[in-house]
């Protein structure tokens, strides 16, 4: 099970449906961070490797998402 941005993703789930998961990201916003990161998205979170799960990170941080939305919400 990964862990993004404070949230244990779905491992069985595709990865552009499993972010929807983290508050703050919608399904465009899941297909295109799948885009930047070249992450196929219909692959499963649980078949992700360590260095993918990384790049997730990196790009999310990049975003306001889960306690720092609620905040500014």
């Amino acid at each position: 099970m990964a862990r993004i941005a404070g949230i244990n993703i779905p491992a069985g789930k595709h990865v552009v449906v499993a972010l929807t998961s983290i508050y703050g990201i919608g399904r465009s916003r899941a297909a295109r961070l799948c885009e930047v990161t070249g992450i196929p998205p219909d692959s499963k979170v649980k078949d992700l490797t360590e260095p993918e799960v990384e790049r997730l990170r990196a790009e999310i941080a990049r975003f306001p998402v889960e306690g720092d939305l609620r905040r500014q919400v």
